[in-house]
């Protein structure tokens, strides 16, 4: 489907037939919105049916994202546990999950599933995730500026009544926890683990 369009767009560009491709341009904006639905559609389903699962194999649901990389599908499912996560873990859940997603029939075509420990610079998503990283370095990105950006790096003072407190390097800001768009640790090179 995204190849018809593509091709459809860009032979219209050819003839130069404007009218044509203004409204090939607002389907191609109503494709890409339909898509970021069904993606987000299918994250929730996927989130749904493995949370529990993965709580009872004693793992944490870090992150679920469904991504076509390299022309396919990719379902990448980031989990964590007490003391880290190895390449065992890893076969483990990605045998008995992508089990039952088949059989839930959770993704409508083929896909690669990629399970994955979230590294170093682990993102930050649950409340929970938060609490965790209090007194740590961590990156944050809004969605709207907040004090005329939307980029800060800085330490973690306190997490309350859903706002974070950063200590940045010119002082504190104070970010609303619904405002974030993105936030994760920053590992930093010989810091000591406690």
């Amino acid at each position: 489907m995204v190849f018809s369009i593509a091709l459809w767009i860009h032979r219209n560009n050819k003839t130069g037939n404007s009218p044509v491709c203004r409204k090939e341009a607002g389907l191609t904006a109503r494709f890409f919105v339909a898509m970021s639905m069904k993606v987000h559609s299918i994250t929730k389903a996927i989130t749904d049916l493995v949370e529990p699962v993965l709580d009872d194999m004693g793992y944490e649901l870090v992150d679920v994202a469904y991504l076509s990389k390299y022309g396919r599908w990719v379902l990448r499912l980031t989990i964590d546990k007490e003391g880290g996560v190895t390449i065992d873990d890893c076969a483990r859940v990605s045998g008995e999950l992508g089990d039952l997603i088949d059989v839930k029939d959770a993704i409508p075509n083929h896909y690669v599933l990629e399970v994955s420990s979230p590294g170093l610079d682990r993102p930050l998503k649950k409340e929970k995730d938060f609490v965790r990283a209090l007194g740590k370095k961590i990156k944050v990105k809004t969605i709207a500026p907040v004090a005329g950006r939307r980029k800060f790096i800085g330490i973690l003072n306190r997490f309350q009544d859903g706002m974070l407190y950063l200590e940045l390097e010119g002082g504190q800001v104070v970010l609303p926890w619904s405002g974030v768009d993105k936030a994760n640790l920053v590992y930093e090179f010989g810091q000591q683990k406690n």
